[in-house]
């Protein structure tokens, strides 16, 4: 999120700079509301004139705040700097404000990919064809990023075309059939079982429960690092996942799990409610709010992802799949579910998920692995005896 980087009070209004190094001014009006202006400027000195403009209409009777933004807006149409940090500034999906890593990464993309190019760019002079020949010649060999990139500036763009009660632009200059779409170059293939026996052999003790429950409960790293002492309901045989921790611009932040969906109470197969106790007497601290995977053995600060790294990367060598992110531990999981049969809405209420597109790629996984069992059963009948074992 764009912030101020200081604010200067004055007698009247207050400007403050972005961290842009653009200007923003606002004022409160007589009725004792706060007013600002509709666009930021390059210049200090214009924002003051901005400021001393609604001083001078106040003082001679004649102050009309909406006039005055329309006035503006007609006169200048905002950069794209200005709109896209005042857009991401205000943004939110579903009602909810963005992420932290969320809001971090669109503002690497428009820093890095988009304000290079269109940054000082009014949005009613970006073209089409300015759009493609951008969007040609960017992050080559980054076809996620560039996939990003475009579908930031879409939304943008999509956003000051839609605008009320006037739109800032007739229409949105971004529409690349396909741009934002990226296909996947990682194909998960999920650990078999004596694989993951193996990483977690291979891990610190106290490191195991960590592979155990991102696997066999299908839980994110973030929902895993803020797991609490009192998220364990051992009465029920259940882990209850109410928060998650993201590490954005150097700091921890809690918040709620991914989505909506992401609040939800997960079975612990039987099989782990042993290692769940032990982990619990030797490498938990008392209380309830005590982390189960801080990042030292006698500490309670969340863990970063580069202190389980140093464990687990060397733990799946040994287990022969370098391949094997962290985050496919919890694919293997999701597979492993859907095998049982689990219904899509399961998987779903299992995995966190609030729509059934991406649990469907796991009952897509096990009807693979269902396919190969009906192989297996054919060549039974190819066998040389001609007959099926009793």
């Amino acid at each position: 999120m764009a912030r101020a980087t200081s604010s200067a009070r004055r007698g009247f209004g207050r400007i403050e700079r972005r961290e842009s190094g653009r200007y923003r001014a606002a004022y409160t009006g007589p009725d004792g509301q706060l007013y600002r202006a509709p666009v930021t400027f390059g210049a200090k000195d214009d924002a003051v004139a901005w400021l001393a403009a609604r001083r001078a209409e106040i003082q001679m009777e004649v102050w009309a705040p909406d006039a005055a933004a329309r006035g503006a807006s007609r006169a200048s149409v905002p950069l794209l700097r200005d709109y896209g940090d005042l857009w991401l500034e205000g943004r939110k999906t579903r009602g909810r404000e963005l992420r932290p890593t969320t809001r971090q990464q669109y503002r690497m993309l428009l820093d890095t990919y988009i304000y290079p190019t269109f940054g000082d760019e009014r949005l009613d002079r970006i073209t089409a064809e300015d759009v493609t020949k951008w969007y040609d010649a960017l992050a080559p060999g980054k076809e996620t990023v560039r996939a990003q990139a475009y579908s930031l500036l879409r939304t943008i763009l999509g956003s000051a075309a839609s605008e009320r009660p006037k739109p800032l632009i007739p229409y949105n200059p971004a529409h690349i059939r396909g741009a934002g779409n990226v296909k996947r170059v990682h194909q998960v293939r999920p650990a078999t079982l004596d694989e993951l026996a193996k990483i977690v052999e291979e891990l610190p003790d106290r490191y195991q429960l960590m592979a155990l429950l991102a696997a066999w409960c299908a839980m994110r790293f973030g929902e895993l690092a803020e797991l609490r002492r009192g998220d364990i309901d051992l009465r029920n045989n259940r882990v209850n996942i109410r928060r998650a921790v993201v590490r954005a611009s150097g700091k921890f932040i809690v918040g709620s799990p991914k989505s909506d969906a992401g609040v939800r109470d997960v079975a612990i197969p039987p099989h782990l409610i042993p290692v769940v106790k032990a982990h619990l007497k030797n490498h938990v601290a008392t209380g309830k709010d005590a982390l189960l995977f801080p990042a030292a053995a006698d500490g309670n600060a969340h863990m970063a992802p580069s202190t389980l790294y140093k464990v687990y990367y060397p733990a799946r060598k040994k287990a022969g799949r370098p391949d094997l992110r962290w985050h496919d531990l919890r694919h293997t999981g999701a597979v492993l579910a859907a095998q049982t049969g689990a219904t899509l809405a399961e998987l779903m209420g299992r995995l966190g998920h609030s729509t059934p597109g991406a649990a469907m790629r796991y009952q897509h996984a096990a009807a693979d692995r269902d396919a190969e069992i009906a192989r297996r059963l054919s060549a039974l009948v190819s066998e040389p005896s001609g007959t099926v074992a009793e």
